[in-house]
C-alpha cells in the first residue's frame, strides 16, 4: 500500500463522495490510488472550477468537499475557491500534488512550496512530509475544517511521499473519522436566562440568522423560536439558508446592495445567531443598529463571537442548541410574542417587494430580470437545488423569490465572487443525482467557467442553466450610471451562449419572449444533458 492509497482510504472513511480535479505534475500517484479505491473523480478544465466544486459541495453537504490540483500556478488558480470558502466558512480540502519532497528547492519543474500561499486563508495548511503520518495529518485537517466555524484546509502532497510504500498495520489512525461539521453543546443556563429576559423586555426584536444556524442543523430550532415569539427574521445576503418553506416570521435577506425594508435599524433588540460581524449587518453600529439597542450574539466560534465590537451578551455555543434553549426559557418566563411588530415588519417587507416589481414595469420594453426570476419561481419544487451566480440577477432573486431560503439553495457567498455557477451546478448534480438542479446566472458570470459545460456533458452531470443576458456587468453598470451618468468599462458584446452550449455537447435554447420561459424550463428539466437557456434581457436592477 502506498501513502496515496492510505490518503484516499482516509477520505472515503470520512464520507467524501467525489473529488473535483484537473490533472498535472505531481498527481499521478494520487490518481492511481483513487482508481484502485473506486473514488469518483470529476475532471474540469480550470483549477478554479475544481475549487468552486469543493466549496459548493462543502456548503451543500455540510461536510468537507475535496478538490485536487497540480502545483505552482495550478495551485494558485484553485485558491479562488479556497478564498470563497474562507469568506463563507465552508468546509473544504484542497490537495495539491507537488514536486518530490527530496527535490523541493532544487529548481526542478514547478518547484514551489504551496503551503505559505494557502496558509493565510486556511484553517490548517501542511506539507505531507512523512508517509506514515498521512492518517494523522488528514485527521487534523478534517478536524480543523469541521470544528468551531468551518472553513477550508490545504494539504500539499509531494509525489515521492505519495508513492512511498507503507505498512497499514504500523501506522496510527484515528478511531473517529468524520467529515461532517461538528457542533458545540448547550449554553450555560445563566446566559440563556439573561437572553430570555432581554427578549421579554423587547418590543421590536429582530433575529439575524447566519450560516452558523445552518451548519448546526438549526432549521427546526429557528422556526420554533421565531414563530413562538413572533420575531421578524432575516438571513444576511449570501449566507446559508435554513428556511425550507414560507414562514410568517421570515423577512428575506438583509444587507443587500439593492436595499430592503427598514427593520434592523428600528429594532430595540438584535439577536445575531451564527452570523458574522461584517458589512451585511452594518458592523452593528448606527445607523444600521440603534445605539441604544440590546445585542445578543450567538456563535460556535469564539473569535467570530467577539469580532469587531463585543456585545453586551455573548453566548459561545451551537446556535441551534441556543435557539432551542431560548425558546424554552421564553415559554417559562411567558415572554409576550411581538405579533404587532411582526405584522408591521411584514407590511414593510411587502411594500418594498412591490417597489421592486414596480421598478421592472418602468424598465424599457422587453423581457427583464424580474420575468426570468419569476419564471424560475413557477417551476421550483421543494427538492430543487438552486444555484445563483451573478450580482444583478442575484439581487433580483433575493428581492423576489426569498419568501423561503432552504439549505439546498446556494449563492456566491459572503465574498461576492462570480463565476462559480457551472461548477456549483456540477457539484450539486454529483451530490444529488435524483433532484432537479437549476442554475440562475448573469451573462458575465456564466462565461467565467463556460468551458466546464463540456465536462458536465461528458461526465453525465445534467442541470438547467438560465442565463439573463443584458450584455453588461449589470450591478456595476447600474452603480456607474447612478454615480457618473454612464457605464465605465462594464458593458459586454453580444454572445450566442445557446450555440456555445451546443458546441460543448449540451442543449442550447434561445428564449426572447417571457411567455416561452416556463415551457422551456419544464422541457429542460427532463433532459438527460445540461441545457443552457439564454434569455436576452433589458438592463436594470431592482432599484434602478
Amino acid at each position: 500500500m502506498t501513502a496515496a492509497d492510505l490518503f484516499v482510504e482516509e477520505l472515503q472513511s470520512r464520507g467524501v463522495q467525489f473529488i473535483a480535479t484537473l490533472n498535472g505534475h505531481g498527481l499521478d500517484p494520487f490518481y492511481l490510488a483513487c482508481r484502485r479505491a473506486g473514488m469518483r473523480m470529476i475532471d474540469v478544465r480550470n483549477e478554479q472550477a475544481a475549487g468552486y466544486m469543493a466549496d459548493v459541495a462543502g456548503r451543500l453537504g455540510r461536510s468537507v468537499g475535496v478538490c485536487a490540483v497540480s502545483g505552482a500556478v495550478a495551485h494558485a488558480n484553485a485558491l479562488t475557491g479556497v478564498l470563497n470558502a474562507h469568506f463563507d466558512g465552508a468546509p473544504m480540502l484542497l490537495i495539491t500534488g507537488i514536486t518530490p519532497l527530496a527535490r523541493l528547492g532544487c529548481g526542478d519543474f514547478q518547484d514551489f512550496n504551496p503551503v505559505p500561499m494557502a496558509a493565510p486563508i486556511c484553517k490548517y495548511a501542511r506539507l505531507v512530509d512523512v508517509p506514515e503520518l498521512v492518517p494523522l495529518i488528514v485527521h487534523e485537517a478534517f478536524t480543523a475544517a469541521t470544528t468551531n466555524r468551518p472553513g477550508p484546509v490545504h494539504l500539499s502532497l509531494p509525489i515521492d511521499v505519495a508513492s512511498a510504500e507503507v505498512d497499514p498495520d504500523r501506522v496510527a489512525r484515528s478511531k473517529v473519522r468524520s467529515g461532517e461539521v461538528r457542533h458545540l453543546g448547550l449554553a450555560p443556563t445563566e446566559l440563556i436566562d439573561e437572553a430570555a429576559r432581554l427578549v421579554q423586555k423587547a418590543r421590536r426584536p429582530v433575529l439575524v440568522a447566519g450560516s452558523g444556524v445552518y451548519y448546526s442543523h438549526g432549521e427546526k430550532a429557528l422556526a420554533d423560536f421565531a414563530t413562538g415569539q413572533q420575531i421578524p427574521t432575516v438571513i444576511p445576503i449570501w449566507d446559508r439558508g435554513r428556511v425550507p418553506r414560507p414562514s410568517e416570521p421570515f423577512m428575506g435577506v438583509g444587507g443587500a446592495a439593492s436595499g430592503g425594508p427598514r427593520l434592523r435599524a428600528d429594532a430595540d433588540l438584535v439577536i445575531m445567531a451564527g452570523a458574522q460581524f461584517d458589512y451585511r449587518v452594518g458592523q452593528l453600529a448606527p445607523p444600521a443598529v440603534r445605539d441604544d439597542a440590546a445585542v445578543i450574539r450567538i456563535h460556535a466560534d469564539e473569535t467570530s463571537l467577539r469580532a469587531g465590537t463585543e456585545s453586551q451578551l455573548s453566548i459561545h455555543a451551537a446556535p441551534a442548541a441556543v435557539l432551542d434553549q431560548l425558546a424554552e426559557a421564553c415559554r417559562r418566563l411567558e415572554c409576550p410574542p411581538t405579533g404587532d411588530w411582526l405584522a408591521a415588519a411584514r407590511n414593510r417587507r411587502d411594500a418594498y417587494r412591490q417597489q421592486c416589481l414596480d421598478t421592472a414595469d418602468r424598465l424599457p420594453p422587453g423581457t427583464n430580470s424580474r420575468d426570468v426570476v419569476l419564471a424560475i419561481g413557477e417551476v421550483l419544487t421543494d427538492d430543487t437545488v438552486l444555484v445563483v451566480d451573478g450580482g444583478n440577477i442575484g439581487q433580483w432573486f433575493h428581492q423576489l423569490l426569498a419568501d423561503r431560503y432552504p439549505g439546498h439553495w446556494v449563492t456566491c457567498g459572503a465574498s461576492g465572487v462570480i463565476g462559480l455557477g457551472i461548477p456549483g451546478a456540477m457539484a450539486a448534480r454529483a451530490l444529488y443525482p435524483d433532484r432537479p438542479v437549476i442554475l440562475l446566472s448573469g451573462d458575465g458570470s456564466f462565461t467565467f467557467t463556460v468551458a466546464e459545460l463540456e465536462c458536465a456533458s461528458r461526465q453525465g452531470l445534467p442541470f438547467v442553466a438560465v442565463v439573463a443576458d443584458d450584455q453588461r456587468w449589470g450591478i456595476t453598470a447600474s452603480g456607474h450610471i447612478e454615480n457618473y451618468g454612464e457605464p465605465l468599462y462594464s458593458t459586454l458584446g453580444p454572445t450566442r451562449l445557446d450555440r456555445v452550449a451546443e458546441g460543448f455537447g449540451c442543449r442550447g435554447v434561445y428564449v426572447e419572449r417571457k411567455a416561452e420561459l416556463v415551457p422551456a424550463l419544464r422541457e429542460a428539466l427532463s433532459a438527460d444533458r445540461p441545457t443552457v437557456i439564454q434569455v436576452p434581457t433589458v438592463p436594470g436592477g431592482p432599484t434602478d
